[in-house]
């Protein structure tokens, strides 16, 4: 509930995704507290925490909806190629060791961070077009469903190069990290559900309670968040979460 709390306060802060904390979190609560071997630990809470991103979604799709943020075209053409990462990259989790594992995931919160705090949008002249936002999709919901993670801090630049609007790139990029949730979720149950070891009330490699510990929080934190976000300098507190992750990933690097 901790972490739901601080998770849901830093997405209605910064307008991200709570899964690049979350799973770090997970991998010590599970291994550290409740004794579960590193081999299960880390794809269980990358599981989690995409359970999670599928019921505190919905509230930030549904406000982008209203504010006609969501482009229909966009959104379609995109969700083809995440319901197939999205379905994929948790079968690639599974099925490569432990340790590769944990080193790509830190690589890719070591990346996002330095995106985060260096690399500013850039735009093409060219507009986008439908199989660019079928690969679009494909590349995020892979990655995004690999880590974890809602899939903005992917979705939102590649939208932005070709000239999609910044708000209907981020409204897009939040009813999309329902869908990367939905069919990331589904796939990592189906790998685990014959998986010996599990603790009890996992449905496949998702931990029911830590689901329900996280949203019952983190729902109620964002809007909090959101209404600090307002007097608060967002952009140094992202510089400071960026620093946050950097140490995060330097942690998963060694050890």
């Amino acid at each position: 509930m901790l972490l739901g709390a601080v998770v849901g306060l830093l997405a209605g802060l910064l307008g991200i995704g709570g899964g690049l904390i979350i799973v770090p979190v997970l991998i010590y609560v599970f291994e550290q507290l409740l004794g579960i071997p590193l081999t299960l630990a880390m794809p269980m809470a990358i599981a989690t925490s995409l359970a999670t991103i599928i019921l505190t979604g919905l509230s930030s799709a549904f406000s982008h909806f209203k504010l006609r943020h969501i482009n229909a075209k966009i959104v379609i053409w995109c969700a083809l190629g995440i319901i197939l990462g999205a379905l994929v990259g948790p079968q690639i989790a599974v099925s490569i060791s432990v340790e590769s594992l944990k080193l790509i995931f830190a690589t890719l919160v070591l990346f996002i961070a330095f995106q985060m705090t260096f690399i500013k949008p850039k735009r093409t002249e060219s507009k986008v077009s439908k199989p660019g936002l079928v690969l679009i999709g494909l590349i995020t919901g892979i990655i995004s469903s690999f880590m974890g993670i809602g899939g903005g801090a992917i979705m939102v630049p590649a939208l932005l190069w070709f000239r999609v609007d910044i708000k209907q790139a981020i409204g897009c990029a939040a009813f999309s990290g329902i869908v990367i949730a939905i069919f990331g979720s589904i796939s990592f149950v189906i790998a685990g559900w014959n998986t010996q070891g599990l603790p009890a009330m996992s449905f496949g490699y998702v931990y029911l309670p830590a689901v329900l510990g996280i949203v019952i929080m983190s729902v109620f934190t964002a809007q909090y968040g959101a209404k600090i976000s307002h007097r608060l300098n967002t952009q140094r507190l992202k510089q400071i979460f960026a620093v946050f992750l950097v140490f995060v990933s330097l942690q998963m690097f060694l050890g």
